[in-house]
This record gives structure tokens, sequence and C-alpha cells, in this order.
């Protein structure tokens, strides 16, 4: 049974910095992307940033480019996201996702979800 699971969120104040994981297992994931998407209330989900399993191919939406970066630890099947320069509009449900090549790298098509971590961040 495939589980990805979040920690790392919390609350912030504007300008800080959050680092979110996710622990991913139950499957081999070499031929997966493995990323992160949010959904903040009354929104609907957007991708933020992904990464492909060996970690050479990195992803970002224009929103988070220059502030987040997204990193992979193989060996302990977890991937990162640090977030710098956080900004109110980046509360939201942060959600870690894998999605199987080449159908994540065609359609940004999601396979796996977790359950969300909370990022609030305070003006």
């Amino acid at each position: 049974q495939v589980q990805l699971v979040e920690s790392g969120g919390g609350l912030v104040q504007a300008g800080g910095s959050l680092r979110l994981s996710c622990a991913a297992s139950g499957r081999t994931f070499t031929s997966y992307t493995m990323g992160w998407t949010r959904q903040a209330p009354g929104k609907e989900r957007e991708f933020v940033a992904a990464i492909s399993w060996n970690g050479i191919n990195t992803y970002y939406a224009d929103s988070v480019k220059g502030r987040f970066t997204v990193s992979i630890d193989n060996a302990e099947n977890t991937v990162y996201l640090q977030m710098n320069s956080l900004k109110p509009e980046d509360t939201a449900v942060y959600y870690c996702a894998a999605g199987h090549d080449p159908v994540w790298i065609a359609t940004r098509k999601w396979n796996y979800w977790g359950q969300g971590t909370q990022v609030t961040v305070s003006s």
C-alpha cells in the first residue's frame, strides 16, 4: 500500500521559512516524479513544485520560483520542499504527490496523494 506522509507544516510570519518533508513508502518510486501541490480555502488545488526521482529534473510554478526549492533523498525515500520568503498568499494545505512517468511528464497527472499539511503565513 502506497503511503505519502507529509510533515513540517505550521504557522510562520511573512518573510519566514519552513521545510516540508514527505516520506514515501509502499512501492518502488524510481519511475515516478514526486512533487507538491497546494490548496487554499475556496480555491482549486494548484501545482507547486516537482522533482524526478533521480533528482535531475525540477519543475516550479511561477509563483514560487526563486523562493521554494524541491529536493529528494533517495536513500530515505523522502522529498523535501524548502520554502523561503513566505507570503500570506502561500497559506494553504500542502499535499505531497507521486506521478508515474512518462504520463506525468505529458499530463501532470498524479497517481498518489498524501493527506496534506497545513501551512499558515501571517502578515
